[in-house]
C-alpha cells in the first residue's frame, strides 16, 4: 500500500499536527508513506524525522507538477487541507490516482469549484459531526467521521520552572494564569476573547492573567481593543512559542472563543493535560466540550467570561471535569486508532479500483 499525504500549508497549525501524526501512526503500522508539501515550512522538519519520504515543493505550481506526474506511484492520495484536496482533484484526469480528503472546517462548501473537486474526490472524512452534517446540508450525505488524534507532548521545561521564569518576566505576581493558543484569525474571534477577559476583570478584578499564544492578520487590532479595555498587564500577547504546550500546562484555565471550528484540536491537548476547558459553542467545539468543560454561545463575551471564572473558584466542578475529559480523550482520540480507519479506508478504495481496472 503506498500512500501520499499532502499539505502544502506555510504554518504549523492543528491541520499540520494531524498530518504529521497520521504520518507518524502510518509509517508505524507498517505502511509505506510519503508526504508532499510546502518546501520550508515547519512541516518538513518534523516530517523529516520520520521514517517517510518527503517531497518539498516550492509553491502550488511545484505541488500542481508533482501531481500531474505520478499516475502509478501511489495507491490513494490523502489531501488533509481543502488547498490540497483542490490540488489533487484538478489534476486527477492526470494521475487517475483514489483520492480522500480530511475536512477540518465547518464552513458550508459553495460554487462551482467546490462542487466540482468534492466530485473527483473519492472519499471525504470529516473531524466532527458537525462538519459532518454541514456536508449532508450541501448534498453529501453519510461521510464517516474520524477524530483527529492526540498524543502526550514531552515537556521541554518543567511546568514548575517555567512557571517560576514566567511570572517575573511578565510581572504576573501570585495572579492565576488563564490562556489560549489559537490564531488572531476571523474565525477564531480573538476579539470576543479580549471582551471576555475584559469582563472578567469585571467579575474578579485583577486576581487572574491571560496568555494569548498565536500569531495573524488581527493581532493588531485585538492589541488596540485590549488597550483601549484598558488591560494593559492583564492580557498578554504571546505570538508563536514552539514551546506552547509546555505553557498550556501552567494554565488554570484553557478558553476558545471561536465563531467556527471544525473540532479545536488544541482543546484534545487541554484535555489529556488535565486542563479545565470554556468554550464557545462553535461547530465540533460544542460536541467536544459539552459535559467536559463548560460553554458559552458564540460571540458571547458575558457567558464566556462566567465560565472561565465558575471554572477557577468551583473546585468540584474542576475536579468532574477534568476527570470527564481526560477520559473520554484517552477513548476516543488514539491515534493507533485513527490510522486503522484511515487504513481501512484506503484498503476499500484500492479493491474498488482494481475491480473498476478488471484487475
Amino acid at each position: 500500500m503506498r500512500i501520499l499525504q499532502i499539505n502544502t500549508e506555510k504554518t504549523w497549525r492543528g491541520g499540520e499536527r494531524q498530518t504529521f501524526y497520521t504520518l507518524r501512526g502510518l509509517a508505524a503500522a507498517g505502511v509505506q508513506v510519503e508526504l508532499l508539501c510546502r518546501a520550508g515550512a515547519p512541516l518538513v522538519e518534523r516530517a523529516s524525522a520520520l521514517p517517510v519520504r518527503v517531497h518539498p515543493v516550492s509553491g502550488q505550481l511545484g505541488a500542481l507538477s508533482f501531481l500531474a506526474g505520478c499516475k502509478g506511484r501511489y495507491d490513494v492520495l490523502h489531501a488533509q487541507t481543502a488547498k490540497g484536496q483542490s490540488l489533487a482533484a484538478f489534476t486527477k484526469p492526470a494521475h487517475r490516482t483514489p483520492l480522500v480528503y480530511t475536512r477540518r472546517v465547518d464552513f458550508r462548501p459553495s460554487g462551482l469549484a467546490a462542487r466540482i473537486k468534492y466530485r473527483m474526490t473519492n472519499q471525504i472524512v470529516a473531524i466532527s459531526q458537525a462538519i459532518a452534517d454541514i456536508l449532508a446540508d450541501f448534498g453529501l450525505p453519510d461521510v464517516p467521521v474520524i477524530p483527529s488524534a492526540v498524543l502526550p507532548t514531552p515537556a521541554g521545561i518543567e511546568p514548575a520552572v517555567l512557571e517560576a521564569r514566567t511570572r517575573p518576566e511578565l510581572g504576573l505576581g501570585d495572579r492565576r494564569i488563564i490562556g489560549t493558543i489559537a490564531a488572531l484569525v476571523e474565525h477564531k474571534d480573538p476579539l470576543t476573547m479580549v471582551e471576555a477577559v475584559a469582563k472578567l476583570r469585571g467579575l474578579r478584578g485583577e486576581d487572574f492573567a491571560f496568555l494569548h499564544f498565536g500569531d495573524g492578520p488581527l493581532l493588531e487590532q485585538a492589541k488596540s481593543r485590549a488597550k483601549e479595555l484598558g488591560l494593559a498587564g492583564t492580557y498578554h500577547f504571546m505570538g508563536f512559542s514552539p514551546q506552547v504546550i509546555d505553557y498550556l500546562r501552567i494554565f488554570q484555565v484553557f478558553v476558545m472563543s471561536s465563531r467556527e471550528e471544525g473540532l479545536g484540536s488544541t482543546v484534545l491537548d487541554a484535555f489529556l493535560e488535565g486542563i479545565p476547558v470554556a468554550s464557545t459553542e462553535a461547530g465540533g467545539l460544542k460536541e467536544l466540550v459539552a459535559g467536559r468543560g463548560l460553554l458559552a454561545p458564540v460571540g458571547d463575551a458575558a457567558t464566556l467570561a462566567l465560565a472561565m471564572s465558575r471554572l477557577l473558584d468551583e473546585t468540584d466542578l474542576r475536579a468532574d471535569v477534568v476527570a470527564k475529559a481526560r477520559a473520554y480523550v484517552t477513548a476516543h482520540h488514539d491515534l493507533g486508532r485513527l490510522c486503522q480507519e484511515y487504513i481501512s479506508l484506503y484498503k476499500t478504495l484500492i479493491g474498488n479500483k482494481s475491480r473498476h481496472d478488471g484487475r
